[in-house]
């Protein structure tokens, strides 16, 4: 009971918690700049749960941990979820009566609070440790029978075009294979001053129950640290000796040269002895481990430590924004693939239980400090997911102010009945993609409790 309190709630109230109190700060904020009355900061909703009252406003945790809000004095377009508010607030604090430039302000403000969070992390760490380098998309090492060697690469060759993108980074690269298992991928190597046109077939692996793709190489990363992040209790990998802080310095008798490198050894040396040495307190410790009988799974998270790059604020603030672009961008993709069925949506939408999971890997792998990148990521997808044109959510509300200032200026309006209909309308949206969530969330776990013995990976993928 514990571990799970320690492993998976407590990371979840600290992950989630953080995104959504940032982003109901945001409306807060600047509400009360305007002087606007707010009558509940409530996280989560549903009944209110425990509280406390600080002159007008109601700080309260409530039932329904999918979320947030600041319920603002006048204000009563999200009465079905918020509640009813006080009757007699005073003209000068209710918000239905502020100017609507400064109503889309408060809106706004709550998504701009997640995204500013979302850059601020990276931007922070790039300060502070400097900018992590990435390594070259040029092939270092082919896993045998791997997509890359089925595909005709060798040691050496450099992408100069994978998926139609020229001159790719390697998160490009490792992201389109990624969201692409079994599917074929135009790529364009340089060997030996030449240009060949090949096509790449990424291999699937399956890792908590979603299945992503496998290349099959090992790019050039030059000097790097790969170390044990943890290991899971009563696994193969605890049995053979291996601890958490253990840094692996050759696999298969080969020198380790990235975490990759070692994810795809364990991956093809499934149910066989895995052969390491890691460097344990100064001194070198031969290491071999095996799946437990009936198992695939070796139990064991790899990182690695990548060599920090230029430090500086101008750098650091390149590396926040590219670092968010790249997010965005694979969470597009992945919705694009959703929609026209290359992927599946139990696959690509996670609810609490996900955020949970997710949540307990970043711990096991990087420490508490892990939580933070996950914060930055789930801020970011929580500013732009409350920014969509739907009823209830931020974006909503902005959708209906512009709509409202285009038809005052043909002396038109939306009326109370309509905005009313909208409203039942988003809210009846909102609690069936909760349910929905939910239920998938669920099926999800159940699925990865019951193949916990067969389906799951030897290793996490170790490219973060």
């Amino acid at each position: 009971m514990i571990h799970v309190l320690t492993t998976w709630i407590l990371p979840l109230i600290v992950v989630l918690g953080a995104a959504v109190t940032l982003h109901e700060f945001g409306h807060f904020i600047v509400a009360k700049l305007f002087k606007i009355r707010v009558e509940a900061f409530s996280f989560g909703f549903g009944p209110r749960l425990i509280g406390k009252k600080w002159g007008h406003t109601d700080y309260r945790v409530s039932a329904i941990p999918l979320g947030g809000y600041v319920k603002l004095g006048g204000d009563e377009s999200n009465a079905p979820i918020e509640g009813e508010g006080v009757p007699d607030i005073p003209a000068n604090e209710r918000f239905d009566l502020r100017p609507r430039w400064q109503r889309i302000l408060v809106a706004v403000a709550g998504p701009v609070m997640n995204i500013l969070t979302a850059l601020a992390i990276p931007f922070a760490a790039g300060l502070i440790y400097g900018v992590p380098a990435t390594p070259a998309p040029i092939v270092s090492s082919v896993t045998a029978g791997g997509a890359a060697e089925v595909a005709g690469l060798r040691p050496g060759d450099r992408i100069v075009s994978f998926n139609g993108t020229a001159n790719p980074e390697w998160e490009i690269v490792n992201d389109d294979a990624l969201l692409s298992p079994n599917q074929p991928l135009p790529i364009i190597v340089r060997r030996d001053g030449q240009q060949l046109e090949l096509s790449i077939t990424p291999k699937p692996f399956t890792q908590d129950g979603e299945t992503a793709g496998d290349l099959g190489f090992v790019p050039d990363y030059g000097n790097v640290t790969v170390l044990i992040g943890d290991v899971a209790p009563g696994s193969g990998a605890e049995a053979a000796g291996l601890k958490g802080g253990d840094q692996i310095v050759s696999a298969g008798g080969q020198p380790v040269k990235s975490s990759e490198q070692v994810v795809q050894y364990i991956r093809s040396h499934k149910n066989q002895p895995i052969l390491m040495e890691v460097n344990r307190g100064g001194q070198r410790v031969p290491i071999t481990a095996q799946s437990p009988p009936g198992q695939q799974v070796l139990g064991v998270h790899v990182g690695q430590r990548l060599p920090p790059g230029p430090g500086g604020p101008v750098v650091a603030a390149g590396y926040a924004v590219n670092s968010n672009l790249r997010i965005l961008r694979l969470t597009a993709k992945a919705l694009g693939q959703v929609f026209t069925g290359k992927r599946s949506v139990r696959n690509t939408i996670s609810g609490p239980i996900g955020i949970a999971r997710e949540s307990s890997r970043a711990v096991s792998d990087f420490g508490w400090a892990g939580l933070v990148t996950m914060l930055g990521f789930l801020s970011l997808n929580l500013g732009i997911f409350n920014l969509l044109p739907i009823p209830v959510l931020d974006g909503g509300a902005i959708f209906l102010l512009l709509a409202e200032a285009i038809l005052a200026v043909v002396g038109l309006s939306i009326s109370t009945r309509v905005r009313e209909r909208i409203q039942q309308v988003g809210f009846v949206f909102v609690l069936l993609l909760m349910v929905f969530v939910l239920t998938n969330d669920a099926l999800k776990q159940i699925s990865l409790w019951r193949g916990s013995n067969s389906n799951a990976p030897a290793t996490t993928t170790p490219n973060r």
